[in-house]
């Protein structure tokens, strides 16, 4: 290939282009139609303006590329490949080698391989976010770009711009026909975050064909109405429209902004251009030979990168890069002179640390009868939790007086249109949308949590998911956790949600049994910072049980333990979370008056409880017990691991009612005597 007739910026783009059909093909499986039409799009924004250091690829105010559509995953992987991005191991170190290299590149979707199918946070360096299921990392970067004005507001100072990146998102159509897209663009343009551009691939094609198949709407006109700037460009191949739009973007103050760039998807195949046929599968060997053909590229030469290309991206983004990184480690090392506790702070987040003393005024409760509801302890928890750890930030979808998570300390303030400090994030009714933004910010280094009730954990689900698979620090916070929602009835009472999410690999989820409980739950859980947490929590009033009688809370950081207990072995063993608890021990007084030997085990957290040694699960469910019977207000699903197949459970296999709580714990087995009742029949069938 004669690259004199061809200029170098053309011969880098094609690059992109070849490399990602030439991946898909070797696999035998892929999205190859748009890398080759966005190869343009991506080459401008990496070579013209990305705020990227190659070298160091974790240097904190870089801008944050992301690909929402990750299907076209080659399009990301075939541009760090020729950006010459380093690889970083787990321990956030430089290892010395490319985070994609070529031979990464040729082993596309294979296992064990850099270049996953979808991109993978933490996986392939470079990765800002996992991405595939569609919305999610447009929402995503909803959140990296509030996390980049509330660092920059926190952090900054005369003379020190430490914190001002940029966030950029590649979305498709699809992204944008997904309700969690529509609900971070609705919020991105009520906060005004003037450092968010989305560029929408308007390529007309989904899976089932062309898009009039099902969207006919004006995107430009919706994202005008939530406030954002929106720019046209009618081919995806202009180089210099695309960055005349990006700086239109970056000279933007006020707003976030939307570029819709009109493309062709597989540009220059000539007979799947414009074809779904392009979207999910290889192009096949003859197709690419003429695409390359078209290209004026080696018609037979596969994973070609041309003499000159690598040379080029060095010159461009990693000269710029390297020279703004450089300036800002050494802008850092002056200021952790003039301002210490700030710089302090900001390498005990980066490094995932806690400040000293953070948990110091961490409640105790008194023992009460008629105690208080789980969330309304948690949110005195969260009150002095936050004021000792100032990123922990974060609100609710409009419920958090329900939630009990308004920060209300002196300083908290909200995080709103300019003003961009405070500690409340008002995410309004955005269940899914709210979710996603606390991922996106957890990826900066944030400590987010995010509240509604847990019914509406379903609206959250795909992103608690994905905060899963990113072992990112989320904190969920669920209260109404139970048909104690009384008389909201069956639609606001979640019966199967807290099963559900125990399901979810990673997930922490923790249901703490009074406000004690609650405490060392808080307590534990900001420790973790590789995995997500769900707390759930109480409606209604919990007693708060008597720790000079029963044993002590502490119990909560090994997932299970011995609340109540007799003498020698038990002939029974209850277990019970949440509101159920206090309903165990009631059962257990009866039980022990009646002379049965008896066992109490408090569960807030099945994954802690299974992260301890054999020895320790063996002491508080010894294996001669047999009889034993679990009580919650949800599903049995799961519980028989731990009250195995001879055991019982006091839970429910329907939906709720609308009713007083009063009558409906009565009519559906949830009382002391029935639980009594039910493990007096469990020691009755092992005996006989």
């Amino acid at each position: 290939m004669a690259t004199s007739t061809v200029s170098m910026e053309q011969l880098a783009i094609n690059t992109i282009r070849t490399l990602s059909m030439d991946a898909v093909q070797a696999a035998n499986s892929g999205h190859p139609g748009t890398p080759m039409a966005l190869a343009p799009l991506t080459y401008s924004i990496w070579s013209r303006v990305l705020k990227y250091d190659p070298e160091q690829p974790l240097w904190p105010n870089r801008d944050r590329f992301i690909l929402s559509c990750g299907h076209a995953s080659m399009l990301l992987y075939s541009m760090l490949h020729l950006a010459g991005v380093k690889n970083v191991d787990h321990h956030g170190k430089l290892t010395g080698g490319p985070a994609v290299s070529l031979e990464e590149i040729k082993n596309f979707r294979q296992l064990d391989s850099k270049t996953p199918g979808h991109p993978e946070f933490k996986f392939t360096t470079g990765v800002e976010t996992t991405t595939g299921p569609l919305g999610q990392g447009v929402t995503n970067s909803v959140g990296m770009a509030a996390a980049s004005q509330w660092l920059g507001s926190y952090f900054n100072k005369p003379g020190f711009e430490l914190f001002n990146f940029d966030v950029y998102a590649v979305c498709s159509d699809g992204d944008l026909m997904e309700g969690i897209a529509s609900e971070a663009a609705s919020i991105a343009g009520h906060l005004k975050l003037p450092n968010l551009c989305w560029i929408y691939d308007n390529n007309n094609i989904t899976i089932e064909g062309d898009t009039d198949l099902a969207f006919s709407e004006d995107v430009a006109m919706r994202f005008e109405s939530y406030g954002w700037n929106t720019i046209h460009i009618k081919d995806a191949n202009d180089v210099e429209a695309i960055t005349t739009a990006l700086q239109t973007f970056k000279d933007t103050k006020d707003r976030p902004t939307l570029i819709v760039l009109d493309s062709h998807i597989a540009w220059g195949a000539p007979n799947k251009q414009d074809t779904h046929g392009a979207h999910g599968a290889p192009l096949g060997d003859e197709e690419i030979r003429l695409t390359k053909h078209a290209y004026g590229w080696p018609e037979d030469a596969k994973f070609l990168v041309p003499d000159g290309v690598l040379g080029h991206f060095q010159e461009s983004l990693g000269k710029r890069g390297s020279e703004l990184s450089q300036a800002w480690q050494t802008s850092f090392e002056k200021y952790k002179q003039e301002y210490p506790e700030l710089a302090r702070t900001w390498m005990q987040m980066e490094k995932g640390e806690l400040p000293e003393n953070w948990d110091e005024d961490i409640p105790t409760f008194e023992a009460s009868e008629k105690g208080v509801a789980s969330r309304g302890s948690s949110g005195k928890v969260l009150q002095s939790v936050a004021k000792n750890v100032p990123w922990l930030v974060g609100g609710s979808a409009d419920l958090a007086p329900s939630t009990k998570t308004l920060l209300e300390f002196e300083g908290a303030g909200a995080f709103q249109p300019n003003s961009y400090g405070g500690r409340n994030f008002h995410f309004g009714i955005r269940e899914h949308a709210m979710a996603g933004i606390c991922n996106g910010m957890a990826t900066c280094h944030l400590r987010p949590y995010g509240a509604t009730f847990l019914v509406f954990s379903d609206y959250c689900r795909p992103s608690l998911r994905l905060a899963s698979i990113m072992e990112l620090p989320c904190i969920f916070i669920f209260t109404h956790d139970s048909i104690g929602v009384g008389e909201d009835g069956p639609t606001h009472q979640p019966i199967e949600h807290v099963s559900s999410l125990r399901a979810m690999p990673l997930m922490q989820l923790i249901r703490p049994g009074d406000a004690n409980e609650v405490a060392e739950a808080w307590r534990t859980l900001m420790k973790i910072d590789d995995a997500p947490c769900s707390m759930i929590l109480t409606r209604q009033n919990i007693p708060t049980l008597d720790r000079e009688k029963y044993a002590s809370a502490e119990g909560v950081a090994k997932g299970a333990y011995i609340l109540a207990d007799c003498d020698g072995t038990p002939e029974v063993i209850l277990m019970g979370t949440g509101s159920e608890l206090s309903l165990c021990v009631d059962a257990y007084e009866q039980l022990t008056a009646d002379g049965v030997k008896a066992r109490v085990v408090s569960m807030p957290c099945w994954e802690w409880f299974e992260k301890q040694p054999a020895a320790y699960q063996e002491e508080v469910f010894p294996s001669e017990v047999a009889a034993r019977v679990a009580v919650e207000m949800g599903t049995d699903f799961g519980w028989y691991r731990y009250v195995g197949s001879k055991g019982k459970t006091v839970t429910l296999s329907h939906f709720g009612a609308s009713a007083p709580i009063e009558e409906l714990t009565k009519k559906f087995g949830f009382t002391p005597e029935n639980v009594a009742k039910v493990a007096k029949e469990a020691i009755a069938e092992q005996t006989s």
